[in-house]
């Protein structure tokens, strides 16, 4: 077999919107799995108009465009009853593997889109329903909302400044990760028995599992986490300093590295019989770290960078995104996507794993959908309803 692309029959349909549910669509569609999202007529997904109006048309701003390439999209009105018989057949005609929404639980039954009446018409069916707090709450969630809830903007920040948000929305794309994970236990657990999932994912409970150090650290051994700027709880040195043209961040993780560091000639003042051992350099982590300062700032970046690479201390500039999409180890990763009638070209993130169906598509994906762009083809062709048909759907703001 000379491909392994095994995705390329697995259809995913999604009722989707924002982030965490359309970021987990697009890493399979990066596997080479069929997506198609569903939106509503007129009430779609509003980050279709966050950002940047890069085309001349409505619906297609630059927030939609980053992680919705590779999708089919279908506009249909579940409110009604035409609409949600229509689902059904979708589910059917189009033997859908996925399932998949971020609706709140009190809409699962009322849009039609509810387990129970989902795997009725395919049974083996994986239905996944992600939201802010778990099936047993309706309570709405933003990605700071859970940063802030999970603890995550309490440990982020500058010692005694206030709490900050991650640079990243690491609940929305850690839930997805996280959903990802599951939807493959669920599918080999599919080919092994032949029975569908079903999956209700708490965003809350996925932030709160980061903390995998902390808890214990926290419950159990009573240790009082909280900010700490750019330095480290248990190592030292471990924070970003100054060079002549910038930052680099360098993070000394054992006593062996420290021993290298300070054997390199523009740091050997700072190895004294305190520094020695970890424990010791925590204990006066400002004094040591002022005084890193103050030897860095000597230095350009590369020049700093060449010296610690050399005796394998890790450490890094401080990039921009600029910086990073030009990265010797990513460029060349990157995706893209060109809009055929525009002829608009967007970069996109690369994958996290260069899968093969990534490799056949030679990296480029389809352009993000616009607003009920596969109607036509997918309830015409796949379902076999007649233009007189979808006409009148139309008029009844039904597709």
């Amino acid at each position: 077999m000379t491909s392994e692309n095994f995705f390329k029959n697995l259809t995913v349909l999604s009722l989707e919107q924002a982030i965490v549910v359309p970021y987990f669509t697009y890493r399979m569609v990066l596997d080479g799995a069929q997506v198609v999202r569903l939106e509503h007529p007129v009430m779609h997904d509003p980050n279709r108009l966050v950002g940047d109006k890069v085309l001349d048309e409505e619906r297609m701003n630059a927030y939609f465009l980053t992680i919705n390439s590779g999708k089919k999209a279908l506009t249909l009105n579940l409110k009604e009853e035409r609409g949600q018989e229509i689902l059904l057949k979708l589910v059917k005609k189009l033997d859908v593997d996925i399932f998949v929404t971020n609706q709140l639980p009190k809409n699962y039954t009322k849009l039609g889109i509810d387990y129970d009446t989902l795997a009725a018409v395919k049974p083996d069916l994986i239905w996944i329903g992600v939201t802010g707090f778990g099936p047993q709450s309706n309570e709405g969630a933003y990605d700071p909302i859970l940063q802030a809830r999970a603890a995550l903007m309490d440990l982020t920040g500058e010692v005694e400044g206030s709490p900050q948000v991650l640079g990243v929305p690491l609940p929305d794309m850690g839930s997805s990760e996280q959903v990802y994970g599951l939807t493959m236990r669920a599918l080999y657990k599919r080919a092994v028995t032949g029975s569908g999932s079903r999956i209700d994912f708490s965003m809350f409970k996925s932030s709160v599992s980061w903390h995998a150090i902390n808890i214990p650290m926290t419950a159990s051994f009573n240790k009082k986490l909280t900010r700490r700027g750019n330095t480290h709880e248990f190592f030292a040195p471990v924070s970003v300093f100054a060079t002549k043209d910038g930052f680099v961040y360098l993070a000394v993780g054992n006593d062996r590295q420290w021993q290298v560091l300070t054997g390199l000639e523009g740091f050997k003042k700072l190895d004294q019989e305190c520094y020695r051992n970890n424990s010791g350099r925590i204990a006066d982590v400002k004094n040591l770290n002022r005084m890193l300062n103050e030897i860095t700032a000597g230095y350009t970046s590369k020049e700093l960078l060449s010296q610690l690479t050399s005796i394998t201390v890790p450490a890094s500039k401080i990039n921009s995104l600029s910086d990073l999409v030009e990265d010797e180890l990513i460029k060349g990763d990157l995706l893209s996507a060109t809009d055929p009638e525009s002829g608009l070209n967007i970069t996109l993130s690369p994958p996290p794993h260069a899968t093969d169906y990534i490799k056949e598509c030679n990296q480029k994906l389809s352009f993000p959908p616009r607003l009920g762009e596969h109607n036509n083809e997918i309830y015409g062709a796949s379902l076999g309803l007649l233009p007189d048909e979808m006409e009148n759907l139309r008029e009844k703001s039904i597709i």
